[in-house]
């Protein structure tokens, strides 16, 4: 709960310093594409989380990096943050305002299964979130074994988790709370 307020603070704080000079629909690219390139490289969030890197170094690794795709209002709101030291928060920020500011665009989901998905079944799956949300949806799928069965869909800060992980978990949280008597 905590973080979800930090995280929706210094969203709105990006949105105020950077509407007036890039407009709201160059923000929901900028975190779109940054969303993409921390899905694509997890090595970025490494780096970011490195506790031995000074945050100088990383406002540094990021101007190289993200200059030239990403806007600098951008750039400098996620320095920021790592001077902060509130790079935990930097997923949350982009699904934040993806989701809440995307304003009948295209939302990004990410659809997690033990076993490859037939092509049939992922559009059936995207027809279905795309009429639940009013929005068109853009499905992005990954095998993850450690679901064990079942499938979880994350938007944004939502997870729908269906899998076999979450079952055991739940089952095994209600088999502590029995208290057996002699």
């Amino acid at each position: 709960m905590k973080d979800e307020i930090i995280i929706k603070r210094y969203a709105e704080a990006y949105i105020a310093f950077a509407e007036p000079v890039i407009g709201m629909p160059q923000i929901v690219s900028d975190m779109k594409k940054l969303r993409g390139y921390m899905r694509e490289c997890p090595d970025l969030i490494t780096v970011l989380h490195a506790p031995e890197i000074p945050p100088s170094e990383k406002g540094k690794f990021l101007q190289k990096v993200l200059s030239g795709s990403l806007q600098n209002e951008t750039i400098l709101f996620i320095t920021y943050l790592v001077s902060r030291h509130r790079e935990e928060c930097l997923v949350g920020i982009t699904d934040y305002v993806r989701v809440v500011y995307s304003h009948g665009q295209v939302v990004d989901v990410v659809l997690r299964s033990t076993y490859p998905l037939e092509l049939e079944d992922i559009e059936r799956i995207k027809k279905s979130l795309s009429k639940r949300m009013g929005k068109n949806v853009n499905v992005y799928f990954q095998l993850d074994p450690d679901l064990l069965g079942g499938m979880q869909i994350v938007i944004g800060n939502r997870i729908i988790d269906g899998s076999v992980r979450n079952k055991l978990n739940e089952l095994k949280r209600k088999l502590l709370k029995v208290q057996v008597s002699k």
